[in-house]
Formats: C-alpha cells, structure tokens, sequence
C-alpha cells in the first residue's frame, strides 16, 4: 500500500527546508507519494507542487483532505493561523505534523491538546532542533556518560542579526524547547532578566532565563536578537564531563555545526560536523529529521515522540516573554500540565 502525503502552507519555510525532506523522504521510501498541496495563495500552491513533484494543488484544505485522503498531513502555515487549521485537521481524523509554535498562548495549547484528547490522532509538533544530527549526538553522549542526577547546568547562547520582530518569542522557543529537550525534565521555576532597547523598537530586547529544571540541574538561556551573529551554542555540565556545541542553523555562522567532550580536561570527541549525516541544509538543521521521524511513527504504528502535550511547557514559557513577566513556576495556574 502506498503512503500519501498532503502538504497545507507554500511559504517560504516549506519551500526552503520542508518541501526538500519530502522529495528525499519519498526517494529513501519509493511507496511514498506525495500527493497534494495547498495554499490560499493559488500561485505559490502552483509553484509548490510544481518544484516538489507534488500531483495536485488546491487553494482549500478541507477539500483536499476529503479528496485525497491522505496517511499524513504537514502544516506550515504562518504561527497566527495555526492553532485554528490544526484543529480543523485533527478534527477530520488526520495524522499532522505542524510547525513550532504550536500556539501562542496556553488557551491555544489547550485548545490544541483538547481537541487531541476528544478526537485522539497522531501528532507531532515540529521542534527541529530535536533533531538536528549533531543535537542527537550529544543527547546520546549525555546519555551514556550522565547518570541520574549527575546533570549540573545548561547554557544555551541564541543570537541573531537585525531580528526587529515584533514578538520574538516564537523564535526563542527554539531553545526554551531544546534545552529542555536535553535536560530530560521540565522546567521548575524561572526568572527572567530583560534588556529593553527601545531606540530599535518597543518589543526589542535582550532576554535572559536564568532557572532550575525538577531534575535540580539549573540553566542559563539567552536571547540577543540584534548582534552580530546569528548563532546557537549549547553547553552542557555535569560531573567530570563537560559538553560544547554549536547547532548549524541555516545560513548561520557555525555551519556545518561542531561538537565537543571532554572529561576530565581531556577532549574525547571533536567533531565538525555530523559525518553520519548530509551536507544538505534541511539534513543538517534538521527538518528532515523531526518529518522522518513522524512518518517513521505511523508507518509503524507508533505514537510520534514530540507531540502537542510535550510542547506545552515550552508555549507557556514563551508567553510569559512575551509579556515580559518576571518569572515562571511550573505550579502555577499556566505552568501546570493539562
């Protein structure tokens, strides 16, 4: 039997990292098909399939999903359509995979985890950074070399150059998600430190979390979106092994990525680049990885791994940057697990 594939949203990330990881996931897999595509705008959902071997377009989901019916439904859609469109698409009974941030406030997550809990599909939200090659290297060095309880600290550097957003916060949920990621618990508490340049704009700041995750490691995350370099480096601490990383995001400056342990001052790993992986970008920073992945999952009949409820602490916390509130604690009414 075969597997078919929609795809809703023909913006600019799909072009550039999704639609690629469809075509070489359909190649590695020759029972895949990819077979529709959509966008309100008929003219990019044209160029969309056109450029990724999609068989048809339309400009209206609903009648793609009841037309083609497919195994497996990707949404790239800007982060202020989401939450309505993934529910709309759980709600027909479909398989989805949706693009971080899977809202924008904990009254859309819920939403979104309610919807799942009622009408139950599989879903993923995708977090790249979860798996880029080189972050998965160092997940599993953790994991052989850390025992429980031995995890000390998390620092997790995010710059960027000229970022004027308005809310920044649905980028820096990147490393919110992914530090977490890697401590293998959630956040206890947080506090926040803001450094407000209101010359470049009302919402333009430095941010800084400094917080301690239920395991007791503690962390130190930073957000500069006005620097001069668009990088992401990680380290990570624990007793007698320290861990250095700097993730090749697109177009950044630590491309193709590099790796380091060591223990006990002495360097065990060194490593540019992840030389099981490709060059490719979307190999690389990791798209392929978080689509694979979830493809993988319902073709065996498996439940995806990052799913909206595992994406929830990560939206509150970014909802409370964007607010610019002093601190987070997992027992409040908004850090609360639903």
């Amino acid at each position: 039997m075969s597997f078919k594939i929609c795809s809703i949203g023909c913006g600019r990330i799909a072009t550039d990292q999704h639609g690629p990881s469809y075509v070489h996931y359909a190649r590695e897999h020759s029972d895949t098909q990819l077979v529709a595509c959509c966008d309100i705008d008929e003219a990019k959902a044209i160029a969309f399939s056109n450029h990724f071997g999609f068989a048809r377009h339309y400009t209206d989901y609903i009648q793609m999903l009841c037309a083609e019916r497919p195994d497996a439904v990707t949404l790239t859609v800007p982060y202020t359509e989401t939450c309505e469109l993934a529910c709309g698409i759980m709600t027909l009974g479909y398989p989805l995979i949706l693009e971080k941030p899977p809202g924008c406030t904990v009254e859309e997550i819920d939403h979104l985890i309610g919807t799942i809990d009622a009408c139950y599909v599989p879903n993923q939200v995708a977090f790249n950074r979860r798996h880029v090659p080189l972050v998965k290297r160092l997940k599993w060095l953790m994991a052989e070399h850390i025992e429980a309880g031995q995890l000390q600290h998390i620092r997790y550097e995010f710059t960027r150059v000229g970022r004027t957003d308005n809310d920044f916060s649905t980028t820096a949920i990147h490393s919110i998600d992914t530090a977490r990621h890697l401590a293998g618990s959630d956040y206890q508490f947080i506090r926040f430190r803001y450094q407000e340049f209101p010359d470049l704009g009302p919402t333009i700041a430095n941010i800084f979390m400094d917080g301690q995750f239920t395991s007791g490691a503690t962390a130190h995350l930073s957000f500069c979106p006005v620097t001069g370099a668009a990088t992401e480096r990680v380290a990570v601490y624990a007793h007698e092994h320290a861990f250095f990383l700097k993730i090749p995001i697109q177009d950044g400056l630590d491309v193709p990525g590099h790796l380091m342990h060591v223990c006990q001052d002495k360097v065990q790993i060194d490593l540019t680049g992840d030389p099981d992986s490709s060059t490719e970008p979307f190999m690389m920073s990791g798209f392929y990885g978080e689509n694979a992945a979830f493809f993988d999952a319902l073709r065996q009949g498996h439940r995806p791994e990052d799913d909206l409820r595992s994406s929830r602490q990560a939206v509150v916390i970014a909802q409370y940057l964007r607010e610019r509130k002093p601190e987070y604690c997992l027992d409040d009414c908004y850090g609360k697990n639903s």
